[in-house]
Formats: structure tokens, C-alpha cells, sequence
């Protein structure tokens, strides 16, 4: 493959330490690269060496000739009197980019709800994020270089990206370079992922899975340095494994080798014992959100939303950025009051948030952390096990030296996971966490995972981080319109619901509405996705990114007429498992809580079912094709 950036001998010091020495790396045509490392390693430097904003204290860089290189840094240089439209597309003609699909496409996935001739003095820093990005992906480069692109995108903003990222070339060509923490934007874009550590480069085939695995391969080659970070990442392999099956079937994911390492690896969790520590510390009431309506200025925000929340449940909340998730959780929190319904919380709940603004630490910037610990219990348990915050401190990442530091000195990170410790010590049974993932790097990501597999209580997360919610929740639910549906699918069949509600279809199953026990894994009224819907969403996107989709397959008139014939017959058997789903659904719903092998079993046989109708799905939208 043709070479496109080189980097040799590469030297970087800060005047307390060597962050890289004699680094030689080097980027292909085909290449698409992810870049990990906790935070402080170097990432950041690495990407500015490499695009040539920082000057390395030794070695050099270079580039083919004429290579075009464009980079997204976590910082923008945007105009703030510019408008929006000229600050994607410049000064050219509406004709000139709107004849563009490329452009189109970007504007779109990117920019489609901001305003056009908005200036960008007047957007916030979501907005101002992914103008910056449009800008950015509009422009025809041999090589891209992105700084964290998925903060400020909401779920839906990052699967459209990675999407983009995969079509943007033809897989030999074209140069890929991503510094971010997303696992799941990792896994999607990359084909090969470097670790970045004690001053070296470490190269990995594969995205973030493989990377997985063949960390665990090197560590347990230097087990006494590296015990502890060992088994944490084989609880993250097992959990790779034992996961979605899009994960487990990843080309480069060698599925012998994790098996062997994951052997004596338990899981992650044991839901059933986790419920019942819950159940004893709640009782059987926690939070009912019944009927609630709310509204801002006017607009309707909520619209007769009823959840009622059962205790040990894992749920993650899906919706666009504006959907109404901070003002739900609000609610269940009883920072606000519905203005009708009513939300009923059990006596025995004790609540906490994490924030998205440090609010726990406001008070206390100026303390050091030492100081703060001294004020806490002194003692918390865990999995089973007593652990003083010192130690607690220490599994989030703190050294000792950070003991001595005032809150209000500490990184981003760092005062993300004191605000987490924080939270966990005030011992809580109901817990909130609101976009838990700003400023961790992965390491620290896994930790918190690891932390919260044990916690025994009601846990409720609202993420742009699609991987941190299949890992620490059980179940999704999802905002649309202003109301609440469960979606047994996760962010998969979210995405897909989306995609179809865009092409003119409300997305909805007959018989779907709002609201629902959580305990049972979701409303009976919440219904089942609609195979139709979900597979019609999926075939207009193959047509999009295949052309040749879109007119159909030619076939005989007997032949079409059998392809017909048996599209007719999915469609009905798709309608009968719909209708079996449902019905296990209210059962769940109707279920005593406390009885959780009843529970297990009803949830075994609704995933069985829902498997069914997605095989039932991919053919229907096979013979679909044909057909046009």
C-alpha cells in the first residue's frame, strides 16, 4: 500500500517529563487508525505532531507529496460573526454545494437542525462542535485526523459519523487517525488501534475488541506489574464476548483465543443476586412516574409519560439531544414537578445524581482530597467487600501524591471520578448518572464499569456512549414525540426506529404508547418493533450507500410472483411473533418483582422471540430487494 505520513525517531519532552522517546509510526493508504491511552499519556501531542502544529524536540515527520491533511481539534477555529452556511460551504453558490451528494450528506448528518444563516456566536457547544466537523468533512482530504469528534454528538450524530467514515473512501485508499474513548466509534471505524504509554507507540491489529484481546495476551505476560489492570481487562473481554453478537463476530476477533483467556472469567454481573440485594434494600416500591405531562414556555416537553421503576433495574435512556431525557430525569430525582400526573417515590429511596456539572464538588474546591475523604464514611462495601475510600480512590486511579491536591486543581478526569466516589460513598439505593463518560479515558472507563458491576441498586443512565450503556444497563427505553417506549433492542433498534420515523413512517408497532414498568423489561403497551418498519429503515440505507439496490432485482413474472407469495407469509409469521412478544410483555409486566426465576424465564423467552422475528426481518428485506 502506499505510504502516506511517516513519523521517525520521535522525541517530545515537557520540562517534568519524556512524553514520547524515538517513536517511529507511519500511516498507509487504507489505514484507518484509533489512538487510546489514559488521559495525560500523550494522545493529543501525537495527533499534533503528526498534522505538524507541534514541533517534535527530535525526530521528524513527513508526507507524501501533495497529501492533503485535514484536522479536527478538540478546539475550533470558526469566525464567530460568520454564519453557519458560510462557515460549512464558504462563498460558493447554493447550486454549486447543493448538487454535491457529498455535501449534502454531511450537511444533513450534521448541521440539518441549525439554523442556516445563524451566526456562530449564537450556537452553543454542541452546535458550534459539529459545525466545525461539517466544515471539516465537506472538503476532500487524503488524510483526516480527528481530536475526540464524538464529543458534543448525541447517538444518533455518532453512528451517522462512523457510517461516514467507512464510506468516505474505497477501503484501500484514503488515511484515517481518531483519538477518542467511545469503544463502540472504535470498534466501528478502525482496523487497526494504537495504544499510546510510557513514551512508546504500541501498535494493535484491529479495533477496539482486538485491542482487548491482545492486551490481555500482553499482560499476562508481565502479570506481576500488571495484576490489577489484568483482570479487569478479562472481565471486559468476557463481557466482549458474551455480548451483542456484532461484536463477538468482528473479523479480527479471534474467538479461540478469548474463549481460552475467558475461561475461568465469571460474568460481569449476576443480575438475579444484584436484584434481590436491591429488593432488600428498597422493598418493592421505588420510583412510579405516573401520567406526567411537562412543559417549557409553552412547548410540551412530556407527554403523559408513565414508568415505574423497580428496584436493581439498569436502564439506559435514549433521544436526541432536546428529546426531554435531563427534564425525566429531573423528575424522577424531584427536581421538578410534572405540571400533571404525579411521580410517587418509595420511602426508603435514597437518591443521588452525577452530573454533568460537578455540582457535588462546588462546595468543596477549595479542600484537598484528603480532606474530603476524612469527612466520608469510613468504610463501604462493595461486591461483598469492606473498602475505605482511600482504596476506592485508588481502583478510580488516584495516586497517593493526589491526596495532597485541592478538588479544585484536579483534571477533568480526575474530578469525574472523585465526584463518582463522592456519590457511591453517601451510599444511595437509586442512582442517576447523566453523561458519566465526559473526561474518562478508557482505562478509567473500564474501572467505573468494574465499580458499578456490583453496586446493588436501582441504576439509571443517560449516555451519548452506546458501549457504556449496553455494558452497565439492562434495558433501554427511548424518547420520541414526547413519550416513552422500551426498546428491546438497545441503541440498535433505537437507530433503527429513527431511521424509519425519517422516511415517513411513525416507526411504531399497532398497539405502542408510553410508559411502562421497567421491571419486566418494558410496558405492555410499549408493543414490539416492527419488523417491516426496521427492515424497510435498513434497505432504504443499503440503497443509499448501493445504488444498484434501488431498482430492484429482474426477475421472471412466476419468479416474482413466488418472492411475493413469501414475503407475504414472513409478514404474517413477523405479526404473530409481534403479537407472542406482547404478550409476554404484559406478563413481565404483571409479574410479582420479587420473583426472579419467574422473571429470568419470561426474559429468556422474549429474547428467543425477538431473535426469531430478526431472522424473520433479514429475509423479508432480502426478498424485498428483489421486488424493488
Amino acid at each position: 500500500m502506499a505510504h502516506l505520513l511517516g513519523a521517525e525517531a520521535l522525541h517530545l519532552e515537557f520540562p517534568t517529563r519524556t512524553v514520547f522517546d524515538s517513536v517511529t509510526i507511519g500511516i498507509n493508504e487504507g489505514d484507518r487508525v484509533g489512538v487510546v491511552g489514559r488521559n495525560g499519556d500523550g494522545k493529543s501531542s501525537l495527533l499534533a505532531m503528526l498534522t505538524g502544529r507541534l514541533e517534535p524536540d527530535a525526530g521528524q515527520v513527513t508526507r507524501r507529496k501533495g497529501v492533503q491533511f485535514g484536522v479536527l481539534d478538540q478546539s475550533d477555529d470558526l469566525v464567530d460573526e460568520h454564519t453557519v452556511g458560510y462557515s460549512v460551504v464558504g462563498d460558493a453558490d447554493d447550486h454549486e454545494w447543493a448538487s454535491d451528494a457529498k455535501i449534502r450528506d454531511v450537511i444533513a448528518g450534521l448541521v440539518a437542525d441549525i439554523p442556516w444563516e445563524a451566526k456562530i456566536s449564537e450556537l452553543s457547544g454542541g452546535q458550534r462542535r459539529r459545525v466545525a466537523l461539517a466544515k471539516l468533512l465537506v472538503g476532500e482530504w487524503d488524510i483526516i485526523a480527528l481530536d475526540e469528534p464524538t464529543n458534543h454528538l448525541d447517538v444518533e450524530g455518532i453512528s451517522w459519523l462512523a457510517n461516514h467514515l467507512n464510506r468516505r473512501w474505497p477501503r484501500s485508499s484514503g488515511g484515517l487517525l481518531v483519538v477518542t474513548h467511545d469503544r463502540w466509534f472504535l470498534d466501528e471505524i478502525s482496523t487497526t488501534t494504537w495504544e499510546v504509554h510510557d513514551g512508546v507507540v504500541e501498535p494493535f491489529d484491529g479495533g477496539y475488541a482486538a485491542y482487548v484481546l491482545q492486551r490481555v495476551e500482553r499482560d499476562r505476560q508481565a502479570a506481576t506489574v500488571e495484576a490489577k489492570r489484568q483482570n479487569l481487562m478479562k472481565k471486559e473481554l468476557a463481557w466482549l464476548r458474551r455480548g451483542a453478537p456484532a461484536r463477538s463476530t468482528k473479523p479480527k476477533f479471534r474467538i479461540e483465543a478469548a474463549n481460552a483467556l475467558i475461561a475461568d472469567v465469571p460474568p460481569p454481573r449476576n443480575p438475579i443476586e444484584l436484584k434481590k440485594m436491591a429488593t432488600a434494600r428498597l422493598g418493592k416500591d421505588v420510583v412510579d412516574v405516573l401520567d406526567a405531562s411537562i412543559g417549557f414556555d409553552g412547548k410540551p416537553i412530556l407527554n403523559e409519560v408513565t414508568w415505574r421503576i423497580g428496584p436493581g433495574e439498569r436502564t439506559g435512556i435514549l433521544g436526541a439531544n432536546g428529546a426531554g431525557k435531563s427534564t425525566l430525569l429531573n423528575l424522577v430525582a424531584g427536581k421538578l414537578e410534572p405540571d400533571t400526573g404525579r411521580v410517587k417515590r418509595g420511602k426508603t429511596v435514597r437518591l443521588a445524581t452525577l452530573d454533568q456539572q460537578f455540582s457535588q464538588l462546588a462546595a468543596i474546591e477549595g479542600d484537598r482530597v484528603r480532606e474530603v475523604l476524612a469527612r466520608e464514611k469510613t468504610q463501604v462495601v462493595i461486591d461483598g467487600k469492606e473498602h475505605t475510600p482511600a482504596q476506592l480512590l485508588e481502583r478510580l486511579g488516584f495516586s497517593t501524591a493526589h491526596l495532597s491536591a485541592r478538588v479544585g486543581e484536579l483534571s477533568g478526569g480526575q474530578r469525574r471520578r472523585l465526584q463518582l466516589l463522592l456519590v457511591l460513598l453517601s451510599e444511595p439505593n437509586v442512582m442517576i448518572l447523566d453523561e458519566p463518560t465526559n473526561d474518562l479515558d478508557i482505562d478509567m472507563l473500564a474501572a467505573m464499569e468494574d465499580l458499578l458491576d456490583s453496586w446493588p441498586g436501582t441504576l439509571i443512565v443517560v449516555s451519548h456512549d452506546r458501549y457504556l450503556l449496553e455494558r452497565v444497563t439492562d434495558q433501554q427505553y427511548a424518547i420520541f414525540d414526547g413519550q416513552m417506549r422500551h426498546v428491546p433492542g438497545g441503541v440498535e433498534e433505537y437507530l433503527r426506529l429513527k431511521a424509519a420515523r425519517a422516511n415517513g413512517g411513525s416507526g411504531e408497532p399497532k398497539g405502542a404508547g408510553s410508559g411502562g414498568s421497567g421491571s419486566g423489561g418494558g410496558a405492555a403497551n410499549n408493543g414490539a418493533t416492527s419488523g417491516k418498519a426496521a427492515a424497510a429503515a435498513r434497505r432504504e440505507a443499503r440503497k443509499t450507500s448501493s445504488p444498484s439496490l434501488a431498482g430492484g432485482t429482474t426477475l421472471s413474472g412466476a419468479e416474482e410472483r413466488e418472492v411475493r407469495k413469501e414475503v407475504g407469509s414472513l409478514e404474517r409469521k413477523m405479526q404473530k411473533l409481534i403479537t407472542q412478544i406482547e404478550k409476554k410483555q404484559r406478563q413481565m409486566n404483571d409479574h410479582d418483582p420479587s420473583d426472579f426465576e419467574g422473571l429470568g424465564k419470561l426474559t429468556a423467552d422474549v429474547t428467543r422471540l425477538q431473535a426469531e422475528n430478526e431472522k424473520l426481518e433479514e429475509r423479508w428485506l432480502e426478498l424485498s430487494e428483489k421486488v424493488g
